[in-house]
Formats: C-alpha cells, sequence, structure tokens
C-alpha cells in the first residue's frame, strides 16, 4: 500500500499506569460485551480462538484486532482496552479480540502465525460481520505491542492457490499501534534484558547469553526485520524509563520506518515504565486520535 511521510516523535508530559493490568497490558472496559465468543479460527490448539465486539452499523464498519500481552506466555483477550470498546459502543468500529498458543505450548512463530491467520479469518468472515476487509487495523500492548507490529511489517502471507479459504485472503493490515511492545532481539546483546520471556518466546532457557542465540531466530521473531516502503502507518507508545522493554525498541523501529518513508508516530513517555501498555488519559486519546485519521477517515479508505 501507498503511503505518504508522517513522522513525529511526541513526549507526553504525564501518564495514568493501571497497575491491575499488568497480564494483560490494558484495563477492560466496563460493560464490554461480546456479540460472539469463542469463535476458533484454526484447530490445532484449543486457544486459537476470537471474541467479536460488533458495532451496530448500516454499513460495514473498520475493525481493529486486539491482541493481548503477557509475555507471550499469560494473559487473556477479554481485557479489550477501554479506547477500542468506545469506538464499538459508538457504532464506529468493531473490535476482534484474538488468544493465540502461548510459548509452554509451543514457541515462535507460533504466536505471530496465529495473529496473522486471525487477520485472514476476519477478512474470512467480514461480510457476516459486517466488516469493512479493506479497513483492518491491529494494536496490543507489551507482547501484544510485538505481535502487533510483527502483523503490521510482515509481507502477506495469502495464498490464493489454497485449497483452506481463510489462507487466501490477505493478512496485510492498514495501521497498528503497538504499546511498549519490543522489536528488536538483537538488542538483546547490547541492552541487558532480564526478563526470560525474549529467551523462551524462541525456545531458549532463561539466561542464555545474547551470544548463544541463534542468529536467524533473532532475526526473525523481530519485527524490525520486515521493514518495507509499503508498511501501514504505526504508531507506538514507550516509558523511557522501562526497564522490561527499553526504549531502543521504539526508537530504532521509528527511525528505520522514516527512513523509507512509512508513517511513523513515536510517543514517548517522560519517566513511564513498561506500565505505559496500560496508559489512559493523554495516551489513549492519541491513540484514539491516531485510528480516526488512518482507519475512520474518508481518506483511509
Amino acid at each position: 500500500m501507498n503511503v505518504i511521510l508522517k513522522t513525529s516523535v511526541v513526549c507526553v508530559a504525564s501518564v495514568v499506569l493501571l497497575t491491575a493490568v499488568a497480564a494483560s497490558g490494558f484495563a477492560q472496559a466496563p460493560g464490554a460485551e461480546a456479540t460472539h465468543l469463542e469463535v476458533a479460527y484454526d484447530d490445532d490448539h484449543k486457544s486459537q480462538c476470537v471474541d467479536v465486539y460488533l458495532a451496530k452499523s448500516d454499513k460495514p464498519t473498520p475493525a481493529i484486532i486486539f491482541i493481548h500481552g503477557g509475555g507471550w506466555r499469560a494473559g487473556s483477550k477479554k481485557h479489550v482496552p477501554g479506547w477500542l470498546t468506545a469506538f464499538v459502543a459508538e457504532g464506529r468500529l468493531s473490535v476482534v479480540a484474538v488468544e493465540y498458543r502461548f510459548t509452554d505450548v509451543e514457541t515462535h512463530p507460533a504466536q505471530v502465525n496465529d495473529c496473522l491467520r486471525a487477520v485472514q479469518f476476519v477478512r474470512h468472515n467480514a461480510k457476516k460481520w459486517n466488516i469493512d476487509e479493506k479497513r483492518l487495523g491491529v494494536t496490543g500492548g507489551s507482547a501484544g505491542g510485538h505481535l502487533s507490529a510483527y502483523v503490521a511489517l510482515h509481507d502477506d502471507v495469502a495464498d490464493p492457490e489454497s485449497d483452506d479459504p481463510v489462507k487466501r485472503h490477505s493478512s496485510r493490515v492498514a495501521c497498528a499501534v503497538s504499546f511498549a511492545g519490543p522489536t528488536d532481539w538483537s538488542l538483546l546483546s547490547s541492552i541487558d534484558h532480564r526478563h526470560p520471556a525474549y529467551r523462551q518466546l524462541i525456545g531458549y532457557e532463561p539466561g542464555t547469553p545474547a551470544a548463544d542465540l541463534a542468529p536467524k531466530l533473532i532475526k526473525d521473531v523481530s519485527p524490525i526485520s520486515f521493514v518495507s516502503k509499503d508498511d501501514p502507518p504505526i504508531m507506538q507508545v514507550h516509558g523511557d524509563k522501562d526497564d522490561i522493554v527499553p526504549l531502543a525498541h521504539a526508537s530504532n523501529l521509528h527511525r528505520k520506518l522514516e527512513a523509507i518513508g512509512v508513517t511513523s508516530e513515536l510517543v514517548v513517555i517522560p519517566g513511564g515504565d513498561h506500565g505505559v501498555s496500560g496508559a489512559g488519559g493523554d495516551t489513549a486519546k492519541r491513540s484514539t486520535a491516531f485510528v480516526q485519521r488512518h482507519l475512520l477517515s474518508p481518506s483511509s479508505r
């Protein structure tokens, strides 16, 4: 898809940290109710299901695919962020919350494969769910931020000749919002990453020296590896005091996108730690505005 150069780094003076959302990265919106629950998008594992929150509209609406966090090993699709359910309540867009295989079931690339298929599954059901298949976005925090960026940057996995009708659909999205998501595993060799999830995701024991990690896996698990000129607009929200996912993950990706002319917006939270994935207030307003510009505006069609 063609994009117009539009890059910026935004600093937000304050942030509300939601400590109750450590596992998912987001606070669930009060009273949020799914239209469809536990809809299977594949049959390899019981976790491969989505919850669907459909907006009431006479016309097909855009949709956001929400991917929860939790170190690729925990968390739940049930915790849909309030800024998304507000769109649903207003009848402006639908939300599809994805569950995926955790690393105690299977390691990378199971998680990214599940999320890419979930996008294809939404397109396969777009007519039934009154969704505009040309206007799909993706968002998530922490591990969900990583998976969101991966989905947005990865090449299309559609296979027009497949016997599986879901696989025939495109996996590309129109925009992405990543909250505190890791993007570049090569940083493990230069910055201390103590959280065990980085290594567990690619099949290594916690504490394995970075020099012992397979270069092929480091490259393939990193969303930054897939940056290309046809990538959709991406917004990243990150705290400059995040000691779980260092800010370099977001800033490096931002610079690489900027260098080739992809629309990129980096919102840096001064003093913010990894809890920014559950930020409200001005940060939620900025993510809402980003989605309005790149998914809901007439020019995004």
